[in-house]
């Protein structure tokens, strides 16, 4: 999963600076910035769920 994770932050990244770089394309920064959002969102919840388990 945290190949996943890490797979997407630099997509992010990449569409941000293409988006930020190229003239009319700033919607590609937008959309870069959102799936960037959506990562580090799901990555919290993933690691939340993980460490609310009971010890034995």
């Amino acid at each position: 999963m945290l190949a996943l994770f890490l797979l997407l932050v630099l997509v992010a990244v990449i569409l941000g600076i293409i988006g930020a770089a190229a003239s009319g394309l700033g919607y590609l920064l937008a959309i870069g910035i959102v799936i960037f959002a959506a990562d580090l969102i799901f990555f919290g919840a993933r690691l939340s769920r993980h460490t609310r388990r009971p010890l034995r």
